[in-house]
């Protein structure tokens, strides 16, 4: 996802597998040779005119220059007398070599060799790594441990190694222990970030607008000169348009004052009282006045 190729170059099909042996045998070659020198990986690069640069990343660099650059020098007159090219020999150190998955592996390997407990070489290994600033870390041994005549696999981790995670950058090294009761295979897991993803540069467009129309620096400088002149303009606009604002407010409050309906006067309770006795006798002038008169009734005696 986002760890580059260690060789880079093309070759035409029918030169392909002759390129691809040189490649594998000039590792084979170094490695060999600097074999305590801690190197972690070596990029191979070919160019047109037959040119062939090796870079060395190396925790000890000094080893692999020696004296005045006598190593290096050696190094590539032999290279070049065995596969008839012009060879170039860059060096790279690496300064955190606890953070490197091969130099772990190779250092524990180292320490198998020197009968060393295992458990002890993987615990060390472990803490150092993770004092460094790795995330997570993963170490796997498998073999005749502690000369059992049955080999088995023990490991240890600390911290996460999630090796389903596409983005995650785990280094991983690997490394073989020569001991007298067999060979011990060390493998080592460094979970260090999570890869950022590649961000894509805006593609510029004809649509888009080209740097070469932005107006030059004199009419940029006449339009700060005009700028003072509308700031005067405007401070002086403003009370016009804020004095008539509040009259339509106060109107409003006015109006939905005097909408309420005043309230009615209360009557007085004695002259409720006094009012029906008063009304009392006109009403019963007017019966009489209604009524018509009885005639007078005469009574007749007969004779007797």
């Amino acid at each position: 996802m986002f760890r580059p190729w260690e060789a880079n170059w093309f070759a035409n099909p029918k030169d392909y597998t002759k390129m691809l042996h040189e490649d594998l045998e000039m590792r084979r070659v170094i490695l060999a040779r600097l074999r305590n020198a801690g190197i972690a990986k070596i990029e191979t690069e070919r160019s047109s005119n037959a040119q062939l640069t090796v870079t060395i990343h190396t925790a000890k660099p000094g080893i692999v220059i020696g004296k005045g650059g006598s190593s290096v020098d050696q190094l590539r007159e032999d290279l070049e007398k065995r596969f008839g090219n012009r060879v170039r020999i860059s060096i790279q150190e690496i300064k955190q070599p606890e953070l490197d998955a091969q130099l772990v592996a190779e250092n524990i390997a180292s320490q198998i060799e020197r009968r060393i407990s295992y458990k002890r070489a993987m615990k060390q290994a472990i803490l150092r790594t993770m004092r460094s600033g790795a995330k997570g870390v993963r170490i796997y041994c498998g073999g005749r441990l502690r000369g059992a005549e049955m080999a088995r696999r023990e490991w240890d981790r600390e911290g996460r190694v999630p090796l389903h995670t596409l983005r995650a950058n785990i280094d991983f090294g690997r490394a073989t222990a020569n001991t007298t009761f067999g060979a011990i295979g060390v493998k080592c897991w460094i979970y260090k970030d999570v890869a950022a993803p590649l961000r894509k540069q805006p593609v510029v467009t004809d649509a888009a607008a080209p740097i070469a129309e932005i107006a030059p620096q004199p009419d940029l400088a006449a339009v700060l000169a005009e700028q003072p002149q509308i700031e005067a303009q405007v401070v002086t606009a403003e009370p016009e348009v804020a004095t008539p604002t509040p009259a339509p407010r106060r109107a409003r409050a006015t109006t939905t004052t005097t909408a309420k309906p005043a309230a009615k006067p209360k009557a007085d309770p004695k002259a409720k009282a006094a009012a029906p006795k008063a009304k009392a006798v006109p009403k019963a002038k007017a019966a009489e006045k209604k009524a018509p008169a009885k005639k007078p009734t005469t009574t007749t005696k007969k004779k007797t």
